[in-house]
């Protein structure tokens, strides 16, 4: 049996709150502890989560500080949930005083997370109703197109026998986007 650790922020730039993490894992008698500094949104870009995940054995306790530092999702703490139960390993999270060994800790975990989820839907609905408020009185105008913007560059290179990923490479566009203006500027 093992006490297994993962730590996690999201920018490289909140080295204390990383450190922090460390210290309080240590705390929990974490004897390995898997380290990274990647945002929850890319959830396959956690490498060092999937290595953490693949270490542990049965009988191993995987623990965490906070729920937000492992899971984005319900969905995806469920699935983290089943890949620990599926090994013989329990999950705790030190700020919840939840242990998924027990019964009452695999369902509050499941609970908290669903009202975790809930929240961030309703602040998402909150955030596009507010969106939509501001541009009903002309306040929001959105992000300005980047690539249309260059449009009269990218027909001048494509008229020079430039290529598109030559012509994206060098205007710090997509390539879908010089295609499209592309096919824009033969229909005009």
């Amino acid at each position: 049996m093992m006490i297994v650790g993962y730590a996690r922020t999201s920018t490289v730039d909140q080295t204390a709150g990383l450190e922090a993490q460390q210290r309080e894992l240590a705390g929990a008698g974490c004897e390995k502890v898997f380290v990274e500094q990647v945002s929850s949104v890319d959830v396959k870009a956690r490498e060092r989560l999937a290595e953490a995940l693949d270490f542990i054995r049965k009988g191993d306790t995987l623990v965490v500080t906070k729920l937000d530092r492992l899971a984005r999702s319900v969905a995806h703490l469920l699935e983290i949930l089943e890949v620990v139960e599926a090994k013989g390993a329990a999950l705790r999270i030190l700020s919840m005083g939840i242990d998924t060994g027990t019964a009452t800790g695999k369902l509050m975990l499941t609970l908290l997370g669903g009202v975790a989820e809930f929240e961030r839907s309703i602040m998402l609905e909150r955030q596009r109703e507010g969106i939509a408020k501001a541009k009903a009185e002309g306040k929001y105008k959105g992000r300005k197109p980047t690539a249309k913007a260059k449009a009269t560059e990218v027909l001048a290179m494509h008229a020079e026998g430039v290529g598109a990923t030559e012509i994206a490479k060098r205007l710090s566009i997509g390539r879908a986007s010089v295609y499209r203006i592309l096919k824009e500027g033969e229909a005009a």
